[in-house]
């Protein structure tokens, strides 16, 4: 669908709309005041449904042209490693819609408090970091520490499991991203995917838990779990 057509054809019917109440309005003048403010609250009334319509709507090709943009740069790749791994295509689009809006070129994103615990963790004054030792960060410096407390590519995964995967962090944020991300699922919590059990696998990629036993979301935006089912149904009707 043309939105931009599709708005522009809105927008002259609800001028005709704006005229055509206006001009009852001004032929009201002769009648009786209660009439003109009975006519004015359903000018007013009608308006904010439109505002309201509009406002609703306009989302909609953004969405639209968001997954576009995921199928056009992921498609033919995420099919192919979801086969080598046995992961739910729908599921790893999904994924890089809510970390990267399906975005081919995606910039990193520091994270201060990784930065600080990662610091802590080299000058021993933190036992360990997800099973990561000061061992392991001894030859890192403080631009090493900050692209190991940063996410890279489409699925956002944190420099440091670079070293869970035994890879370098280039591998990360190149050409490879992808393959790596699609890797890391598969090791961390593949078995969470091919079992069906979505809800828990969103909750993991984002906090590295499964949901909570009380059934309340922990992540950082409240309907990351709930919009990634949307997004797999979007996925499995239009990614054939």
């Amino acid at each position: 669908m043309n939105w931009n057509l599709f708005f522009k054809r809105k927008q002259e019917y609800i001028k005709k709309v704006i005229y055509s109440l206006s001009q009852n309005f001004k032929d009201s003048e002769l009648s009786s005041p209660k009439t003109k403010r009975i006519c004015f609250m359903a000018i007013a009334a009608i308006l904010a449904i439109v505002i309201v319509f509009l406002l609703a709507n306009k989302q909609s090709p953004q969405k639209q042209n968001n997954f576009d943009i995921a199928i056009k740069n992921y498609r033919n790749d995420i099919m192919l490693y979801s086969k080598q791994f046995n992961l739910n295509p729908n599921y790893l689009m999904a994924v890089i819609m809510l970390e990267s809006s399906g975005k081919p070129d995606v910039p990193c994103r520091f994270e201060p408090n990784v930065f600080k615990k990662l610091k802590d963790v080299k000058a021993n004054k933190l036992a360990h970091l997800e099973y990561i030792t000061s061992q392991d960060l001894k030859n890192a410096d403080e631009a090493a520490l900050k692209n190991l407390a940063s996410s890279w590519g489409p699925f956002q995964l944190m420099g440091y499991k670079c070293i869970h995967l035994g890879i370098k962090i280039k591998d990360l944020r190149g050409p490879n991203a992808l393959y790596y991300g699609v890797f890391w699922i598969d090791e961390t919590y593949g078995e969470y995917v091919r079992q069906g059990r979505y809800q828990d696998a969103f909750h993991i990629h984002n906090t590295g838990h499964p949901v909570p036993t009380n059934g309340k979301y922990r992540t950082y935006d409240p309907k990351y779990v709930t919009k990634g089912i949307e997004y797999m149904k979007y996925f499995e009707q239009n990614m054939k």
